[in-house]
């Protein structure tokens, strides 16, 4: 998580809030790109062997994850801001990340 949000400031982006827990759900990196806020998931893996990082990603952990940031919305009282949901892979043997923007969408 530490290389994906070093990956994030270089982009400027603006953290907000890391390993943010809420209803048994953790989201791993809350940041501002310019108005807009977004809800990161981090996926890591040493190579491809089992898939894409990006794919651990079920339907059952992005509600979770919208649920979450729901709180957050809520407590910091963010009502009418933009939310975006990113899913960031770090694929450590090759050294590589991605960054999939709106990665999954508000329902």
């Amino acid at each position: 998580e530490s290389l994906a949000t070093d990956f994030l400031q270089k982009k400027n982006y603006i953290i907000l809030d890391r390993n943010y827990r809420a209803l048994g759900t953790e989201i791993d990196i809350i940041a501002k790109d310019g108005e807009e806020l977004v809800f990161v998931e981090v996926k890591t893996r040493r190579n491809h062997r089992f898939g894409e990082a990006y794919e651990a990603v079920t339907e059952f952990k992005m509600r979770n994850i919208i649920q979450t940031a729901n709180v957050y919305i809520y407590k910091h009282e963010l009502y009418n801001t933009q939310v975006r949901f990113d899913v960031i892979e770090v694929y450590i043997n090759e050294k590589r990340i991605n960054h999939i923007e709106n990665a999954f969408i508000l329902s």
